[in-house]
C-alpha cells in the first residue's frame, strides 16, 4: 500500500489524500491469484469492448478515441473510455482532459468527461512527461483500480484502449473483465497483420469474441492531384479476416486531419463530422454496436488454458 501511495504522490505531486487512500485500499483489497482469474462485469455497464493491436504505432488509441466518440455523439449511447496503457497513456491529450479525478463518498474515482465520453487514465494521476517506472504487480494493481474502483455506471459501452502487444496486462484484463468482444486495429502491411493475428489468437485463447478488424491508414488521397495510393499495401485486412474467420469492420484513410485533431484533443468525429474520415469511424461504430446487440452475451466467457 505504501508503495502505491508513494508512486502516486511522486506523480503530479498534488494528489488529494482521499484519492491516494482510495487507490491504496483498492491495491490492498486485490483478490488472490485464483480469484483474479474470475471474469467479472462492471455493475451498470452493459458492454465492455477492448480495442487492441499486436504492436504499437498502428493508430490503436486514435481508433479507440474516435470509436468512443462516434458511439456517443452519433449513436447516442452512454460511453466510457478506459486508457489501459499505464506506461504510455495518450487519452488525456487526445481527449483534451487534465487534472485529478474527484473521489465520491464510496472512494470511487469519478471519470473526467469530454466529447460526451467518460474517461479514466493513469495520465490524470501523473505529470504528462512522467514515466511510470513500475513492475508488473504495480501495473496490475493500477488496472484493477481503474476497472473496479471507478464510478463508470451507467454506461452502454465501455471502450478499453488496450496496451499494444499480447503480454501480461492484456491477458489480465481479458481474464478479469467480462469482455463482450475485441476490435483489432492494424495497418495493411504484412508485418502489422502478422502481429494483429497474434492479438486475435490471444483473445480466442481466453474465449473473448473478436468483433472484427479495422484497417487503419488504408489509403491516401493526394491533396494536389486526387490520386489514391496505398503506401502500406492493400488487401492485407481482407486476407487476415478471411483466414481468421472474422469481419473486416472498416477501413480508415491515412489523413493528416486525423493526426492533427488527435494531437489537438479534438477527435475528427467530433470536430469534422461530415468528413470522409469521420464517416469511416462512424461506420465502424455502427457495425460494432450492431454486433454487440446481436450477440446477446450473458455472463462472462469461460477461460481455457492450454
Amino acid at each position: 500500500m505504501a508503495m502505491l501511495a508513494s508512486l502516486l504522490a511522486r506523480g503530479r505531486g498534488s494528489e488529494s489524500p482521499q484519492l491516494v487512500r482510495a487507490l491504496t485500499r483498492a491495491y490492498a483489497a486485490q483478490p488472490g491469484p485464483k480469484a483474479a482469474l474470475s471474469n467479472v462485469g462492471i455493475e451498470g455497464v452493459q458492454h465492455i469492448i477492448a480495442v487492441a493491436s499486436g504492436k504499437g504505432g498502428v493508430g490503436k488509441s486514435t481508433t479507440a478515441v474516435n470509436l468512443a466518440v462516434a458511439l456517443s455523439q452519433r449513436l447516442g449511447l452512454r460511453v466510457g473510455l478506459l486508457d489501459a496503457d499505464v506506461y504510455g497513456p495518450s487519452i488525456p491529450r487526445m481527449m483534451s482532459l487534465s487534472g485529478k479525478p474527484r473521489v465520491d463518498s464510496d472512494e470511487r474515482m469519478i471519470p473526467l468527461v469530454n466529447h460526451g465520453v467518460s474517461c479514466m487514465s493513469m495520465g490524470f494521476l501523473m505529470a504528462e512527461d512522467a514515466a511510470a517506472v513500475w513492475r508488473g504487480p504495480m501495473v496490475m494493481s493500477a488496472l484493477q483500480t481503474f476497472m473496479l474502483r471507478v464510478r463508470w455506471a451507467p454506461l452502454d459501452v465501455l471502450v478499453i484502449d488496450m496496451p499494444p502487444g499480447t503480454g501480461d496486462a492484456q491477458l489480465s484484463i481479458s481474464q478479469r473483465l467480462s469482455l463482450s468482444g475485441a476490435v483489432i486495429v492494424s495497418t495493411p502491411q504484412d508485418i502489422a497483420m502478422l502481429d494483429a493475428r497474434r492479438g486475435c489468437t490471444m483473445f480466442r485463447k481466453v474465449n473473448v469474441p473478436i468483433l472484427g478488424i479495422v484497417e487503419n491508414m488504408s489509403w491516401f488521397i493526394c491533396g494536389s492531384c486526387g490520386h489514391e495510393s496505398h503506401p502500406f499495401g492493400s488487401g492485407g485486412a481482407e486476407q487476415a479476416a478471411a483466414d481468421l474467420d472474422m469481419e473486416l469492420l472498416g477501413k480508415i484513410p491515412l489523413n493528416i486531419a486525423i493526426r492533427e485533431t488527435a494531437d489537438q484533443g479534438a477527435p475528427i468525429v467530433a470536430t469534422q463530422p461530415d468528413s470522409p474520415a469521420a464517416a469511416a469511424y462512424v461506420s465502424v461504430a455502427e457495425r460494432v454496436w450492431q454486433k454487440l446487440q446481436a450477440s446477446g452475451q450473458q455472463g462472462p466467457p469461460k477461460i481455457e488454458f492450454e
